[in-house]
């Protein structure tokens, strides 16, 4: 706990950065409580409305208050994010330990990996969702796929050492079975590096949802998230720019705090870097 409060304290970027995550982690959550109107009610006759008085963001083509929708869509696109970075962990972690702990494996599965790094993300993100049919389960899927490689490349690279070290050997000698080194020596060492990847993965995920969103690929319409308002408010782009701005700006102070929150893990995480600060 002092360290943490070292480093933060040291690290003022870090410091604002877990505050504005909290910050929208907390808004996200009590959305229902916060919002002051329905996010999905219709008003016709409040259309296009500028934010000021009753509707402090604006409202949208059918009436809806842009300030209560973002609220509300922040936890679809968190829960995306969240979903994405559980799906891409299990899938880079299972194929990082098959590559770096098992030498026969390791060409096989590296070149697999590679085969999927080729591909630019949102590339293959449309492909995948192209393929299975534009949904939030499979937005999921995709993007659970186009960012496993990303974890596996961290975890096969610390098994590689990992399965070098003395206690690892020592455990093979003394006859233990593999799955209780690899649970017990290997992911206890990789809990670090997994935990800071993951956070730059989840403002991946933010962000190439908006993208699919935007593309038409993305979640349902009708369902808010940042992305789906986005992609609704560009037909409104230079009459209603706060249809826009409002979710944009989310997307941003999301994705920037959690880029933050993985620069003091990783610091906070590697001795060698807490030895420097």
């Amino acid at each position: 706990m002092g360290e943490t409060l070292s480093t933060l304290r040291m690290r003022p970027l870090v410091a604002t950065g877990v505050l504005v995550l909290g910050t929208i982690v907390v808004l996200a959550v009590a959305a229902p409580l916060i919002a002051p109107h329905d996010p999905g009610a219709l008003a016709i006759t409040n259309r296009l409305k500028p934010p000021g008085g009753d509707w402090w963001f604006g409202t949208d083509e059918f009436g809806r208050d842009i300030f209560s929708r973002t609220l509300h869509a922040g936890r679809l696109s968190l829960l995306v994010g969240a979903g994405v970075v559980l799906i891409s962990g299990i899938i880079g972690i299972l194929l990082g330990i098959l590559a770096g702990f098992f030498p026969r494996l390791d060409t096989i599965v590296a070149r697999f990996i590679d085969a999927l790094m080729a591909f630019p993300d949102i590339l293959l993100a449309v492909a995948l969702v192209a393929a299975l049919g534009p949904s939030l389960f499979t937005v999921l899927v995709a993007l659970g796929v186009v960012y496993a490689p990303r974890l596996a490349r961290v975890v096969r690279a610390s098994t590689l050492i990992i399965r070098e070290l003395p206690y690892v050997e020592a455990a093979r000698a003394l006859g233990v079975p593999t799955w209780r080194i690899i649970v017990r020596h290997v992911l206890r060492n990789l809990a670090s590096p997994i935990l800071v990847q993951c956070t730059f993965i989840f403002a991946y995920a933010i962000l190439a949802e908006a993208g699919l969103s935007f593309l038409g690929l993305g979640v349902n319409p009708e369902i808010p998230t940042w992305g789906t308002m986005i992609a609704g408010g560009r037909y409104y782009a230079g009459q209603a720019d706060w249809m826009t701005v409002f979710p944009g700006l989310a997307i941003i102070l999301a994705a920037l705090s959690l880029q933050m929150v993985g620069d003091g893990l990783r610091d906070l995480l590697d001795p060698r870097l807490g030895r420097d600060l």
